[in-house]
């Protein structure tokens, strides 16, 4: 975790009032984490902190890409993520951080890391299922679509004769009105 240093927000300094930060996160933050789910990552994060008397706003604005395999061809592609998280900061007797919303900080304390928060957010971010852009509107060229093209089930006709006689009464009632 030493790599994430520069996600600490020293709050204690600042005036009231707004303050921004900026970040430029690659796939070096996300195996800080033990996450190798991405071929490649380029992700600018804004962090607007709020400062105030009593407590803290934090809003952590998140745009960029991550290249990823999609689920169906394994084709690399880049998926486009934007994502924001709103967080209130207050002080009280110990830490917690159980409320996705509120984060309870002791009283004394001086700073914030919010790389877990980035962490959740990104990864949230991206879709459940990555499916590659191409194969959507029907431009990608692969061997992995080729195959499931012909290994595809066949649409099976029913034969007209195997019906059962008892349903061929109740559709009479049907087509009789």
């Amino acid at each position: 975790m030493k790599k994430l240093k520069g996600f600490f927000i020293p709050f204690s300094g600042l005036k009231l009032g707004k303050h921004e930060f900026e970040y430029t996160i690659d796939n070096t933050f996300f195996e800080s984490f033990g996450y190798e789910e991405f071929n490649s990552s380029s992700i600018n994060i804004k962090a607007i902190l709020d400062k105030m008397n009593t407590m803290m706003e934090l809003d952590i604005i998140a745009s960029g890409s991550v290249n990823v395999n999609c689920d169906l061809t394994s084709e690399p592609y880049d998926q486009e993520i934007e994502s924001d998280l709103q967080l209130v900061v207050k002080f009280g007797e110990e830490y917690n951080d159980e409320d996705d919303e509120i984060l309870i900080l002791p009283h004394g304390e001086y700073q914030i890391n919010i790389a877990q928060y980035v962490y959740e957010m990104l990864v949230l971010a991206v879709p459940q299922k990555r499916v590659h852009p191409g194969v959507l509107d029907g431009t990608l060229k692969s061997e992995v679509l080729d195959k499931l093209e012909e290994l595809q089930p066949k649409e099976i006709q029913e034969n007209k004769e195997d019906t059962d006689p008892r349903w061929d009464g109740l559709k009479k009632l049907l087509t009789d009105k």
